[in-house]
C-alpha cells in the first residue's frame, strides 16, 4: 500500500472535497454568530470556517458557506448583508451542545435562541443580541463580504470589525488576562467530532523573545544517526538562541554520566546513550542541559 496518494480536487465531488477539507484542516475555532434580519428576527448559528485575522484594526472572519445540497444561502448570511451587524460569540463546552442545536436548519424568522435555550442579552453598541452564557463576546459591524462563488460550497467571507468586547469575569487570572485554562474551548473537527482544549490537552512551546534559534542546520549532524530523538525533540534543540561555548562543554564533559557514555568504545552505542540522555533532559523541560549534552559529541 502507497505512503499517500494524491487527488485532483476537480475530480471529487464538493460533497467529498467538503469532507476532506473539513477533517483535515482541524481543529477549528467556532464563531456562533448572533444576528437581526431586516425585519428584526433574531437568528443564531455556528460557524467553524472562522478566526481572527487582525489586532489594528480589530478583524474577525467568518464564513457562512452556500448549502453543499441545494446550493441555497444561510439566513446568517442574508442578515449581515442586509443589517451590516453581527455578535461573534465564542463557543466553550458547557455550552456546546446547545449550540449544536443552534446549528439546526429552522424556517426563517424562528428564534435558535429560544430553541436551544441559550439567553440574549442586549448589546451596548449594536442590534444583534448576544449570548449571556459565551464566555467571550465580540459586537462587531460588517465591513466588507467577500463572495468567492455561486455554486454549492462556496464560501462567503464576511469580514467583521470588532466594536465592543465582552469577556466573562470567570475566565480570567488575577492579572486580568484571558486565563486559556479556565476557558475550557471547544474545536470543530470532521464528522460529528469536537475537540475539548482541557487543562491535560494544554502544552507550551517556548520561544526565544529577542534572539533566533540556532536553527536545525547548526545542531551535530548525528542527531540524525538514531531513532531516539523526534522531530519535535530535534525542532526544540534547534530552538536554543546559541551554540554552546567551548568551556561550557568542557564542564559539562567532566560530568560522569557523560564522560562515561564519551569513553564507549561503540560509536554506535555512543550516540544512542548521549540521545537517551539528551531526550531525558528535553522532557524535563531542560533545554539548557540538553544542548549541551548534544554538542558533546560534534
Amino acid at each position: 500500500m502507497k505512503n499517500s496518494i494524491s487527488i485532483d480536487p476537480n475530480t471529487l465531488s464538493i460533497a467529498k472535497l467538503h469532507s476532506i477539507l473539513l477533517t483535515a484542516v482541524a481543529p477549528r475555532p467556532i464563531a456562533l454568530a448572533s444576528t437581526l434580519s431586516a425585519e428584526g428576527n433574531v437568528n443564531l448559528s455556528p460557524f467553524s470556517f472562522f478566526n481572527v485575522f487582525s489586532a489594528n484594526p480589530p478583524i474577525l472572519i467568518f464564513s457562512p458557506a452556500r448549502r453543499v445540497r441545494d446550493n441555497t444561502i444561510k439566513h446568517t448570511l442574508k442578515n449581515v448583508e442586509d443589517t451590516k451587524e453581527v455578535v461573534i460569540n465564542i463557543v466553550n463546552f458547557p455550552i456546546i451542545e446547545q449550540v449544536s442545536l443552534s446549528s439546526t436548519e429552522y424556517a426563517d424568522g424562528v428564534n435558535e435562541f429560544k430553541k436551544s435555550g441559550l439567553t440574549e442579552v442586549s448589546s451596548e453598541k449594536i442590534k444583534p443580541p448576544r449570548v449571556k452564557e459565551s464566555p467571550i463576546s465580540f459586537e462587531c459591524v460588517v465591513e466588507n463580504i467577500i463572495h468567492l462563488g455561486n455554486e454549492g460550497g462556496a464560501g462567503n467571507l464576511v469580514i467583521c470589525k470588532v466594536v465592543q468586547i465582552h469577556i466573562n469575569t470567570n475566565c480570567l487570572d488575577m492579572n486580568e488576562n484571558i486565563d486559556t485554562k479556565k476557558l475550557d474551548l471547544v474545536a470543530r473537527l470532521g464528522a460529528n467530532w469536537y475537540a475539548r482544549i482541557t487543562e491535560d490537552s494544554l502544552f507550551e512551546i517556548p520561544k526565544p523573545n529577542l534572539t533566533k534559534g540556532i536553527g536545525v542546520d547548526k545542531l551535530p549532524k548525528h542527531i540524525f544517526s538514531t531513532l531516539i530523538l523526534s522531530g519535535n525533540n530535534i525542532g526544540r534543540l534547534g530552538n536554543y538562541e546559541k551554540i554552546p561555548t567551548t568551556d561550557e562543554l568542557a564542564e559539562i564533559r567532566s560530568l560522569p554520566e557523560i564522560n562515561e557514555i564519551l569513553h564507549n568504545s561503540d560509536i554506535q552505542l555512543k550516540l544512542e546513550q548521549l540521545h537517551k540522555l539528551v531526550k531525558f533532559h528535553l522532557e524535563n523541560d531542560n533545554l539548557y542541559l540538553a544542548i549541551k549534552f548534544l554538542f558533546c559529541i560534534e
